[in-house]
């Protein structure tokens, strides 16, 4: 099949390709209630899911001494580890990336996961060998600072004209306009549809299948 619009195809993770959405909201509300924080409300604490990890929790924590970062970052950690094996990727998943790696796009990861993460997500899901570049929070800016998919547009030798970022949350959306690509929202992770709306992506996902359909018809 003839690739439209683009060759470069980026993924977020957390929420648009795995299900860890309530997980990770429910991580960063028991890790502020260990250190007797105010405890975000779920909306508050998903906003942030995307960003780096430090990022997240100065918004997610905002009366926090910066010197006590270190220790919420440690409790978060804690609780997203204990039942990180229980997070799966969204249905349909899977099949959507082999189909569009055998249609010969590029596939790419941006998220606000942290290396030693991303790679344990991936080694677990087994689907390491389906992208063709990575890049997280801890080593180059967070999101929505463009340099992820700047450092991969030029790692992969791309068109950031011809690249889209796909992501279900207004960061990932506003990275892809400070980096000069398109983007497409989907709506079952942690932003509401009118967030995402509001940036006027390509277009916006209500599940895997319709993004995978869309995808199929017009990347």
């Amino acid at each position: 099949m003839a690739r439209e619009q683009f060759d470069l195809i980026v993924f977020d993770w957390d929420g648009t390709l795995m299900d860890s959405t309530a997980h990770i909201t429910r991580s960063i509300q028991s890790a502020c209630r260990d250190l007797g924080l105010p405890v975000p409300a779920d909306e508050a604490a998903s906003y942030v899911i995307g960003l780096g990890l430090r990022d997240a929790l100065q918004i997610a924590a905002p009366t926090l001494d910066p010197a006590d970062y270190p220790r919420l970052a440690e409790r978060y950690r804690f609780h997203y580890l204990v039942k990180d094996q229980t997070t799966e990727l969204f249905v349909g998943v899977r099949e959507m990336l082999q189909e569009l790696r055998d249609q010969g796009y590029l596939l790419a990861v941006a998220t606000g996961k942290s290396r030693v993460g991303l790679n344990r997500a991936l080694d677990q899901s087994r689907l390491t060998s389906l992208f063709d570049g990575t890049r997280c929070a801890d080593e180059t800016f967070s999101k929505p600072h463009p340099a992820m998919l700047h450092e991969l547009t030029r790692e992969l030798g791309q068109d950031p004209a011809r690249t889209v970022m796909v992501g279900d949350t207004t960061h990932d959306l506003q990275m892809a306009i400070n980096a000069g690509v398109a983007g497409i929202g989907v709506t079952y992770g942690a932003h509401p549809a009118g967030s995402l709306t509001a940036l006027s992506p390509k277009f916006v996902a209500s599940s895997v299948s319709v993004l995978s359909g869309w995808l199929r018809e017009n990347a």
